[in-house]
């Protein structure tokens, strides 16, 4: 119980970052490359790739490259689950 404990823990930190927790919600929705996530989100390309850094280096998201393209897609199914539970209390229209 402690080890999925920490685990949680280690997750909701992630999430606390709002530019993190965009990213994950535009992902949520499916894949998108770094141009989609960087217009959707509006975030700087430099906080843009240091925030999906932190995400890959914590194996929530993986990537594929097409091209000069990176596609982003979540990779976690808890951090998918966490990310349903948010939108459905906070995003979704009343």
């Amino acid at each position: 119980m402690r080890l999925s404990a920490e685990a949680a823990c280690r997750l909701m930190k992630i999430l606390s970052n709002p530019d993190r927790l965009l990213l994950l919600c535009q992902l949520s929705q499916g894949e998108k490359n770094v141009g989609e996530l960087e217009a959707l989100v509006g975030v700087a390309q430099p906080t843009l790739s240091q925030q999906l850094g932190v995400l890959r280096e914590e194996g929530l998201v993986s990537t594929r490259r097409e091209g000069k393209n990176i596609y982003y897609c979540i990779n976690s199914p808890q951090a998918l689950a966490v990310m349903g539970v948010l939108y459905a209390q906070f995003c979704k229209i009343r």
